[in-house]
């Protein structure tokens, strides 16, 4: 997963180091701990896939978003030298999003439901 934001950092053009297979400290994916599986609920992993298909559509909506301002970031970087804050922020949230989905839904490292907003 750490990887993956770091190729996504890369793409978004949020950084100019080329994403490395070895670990980033500055680029760093924080799990919450799990202890064994004991306080997520068995039964709950075929109910959060139905559950996250919100998440998903509002996450496609974001991620459309995404790549346009970051064709708007790259004019204004390409003509000012710099990245603007704004964009980096809406970026960021997405990719951060993206995250939050995956650990509830696709690795199932918490059962807490994701919030919407960036």
């Amino acid at each position: 997963m750490e990887l993956q934001t770091r190729v996504m950092a890369y793409v978004l053009l949020l950084t100019d180091d080329y994403p490395s297979i070895e670990r980033n400290p500055n680029i760093a994916v924080l799990l919450p701990d799990v202890d064994g599986g004991k306080k997520l609920n068995r039964g709950l992993p075929l109910i959060k896939w139905l559950l996250a298909i919100p998440l998903y559509l509002v996450g496609c909506i974001y991620s459309i978003a995404a790549l346009l301002i970051t064709v708007v970031a790259w004019v204004i970087t390409w003509s000012t030298g710099n990245y603007p804050e704004w964009a980096l922020s809406l970026v960021l949230g997405t990719i951060t999003f993206w995250n939050r989905v995956y650990g509830y839904a696709i690795i199932l490292v918490t059962d807490e439901y994701p919030s919407f907003k960036l």
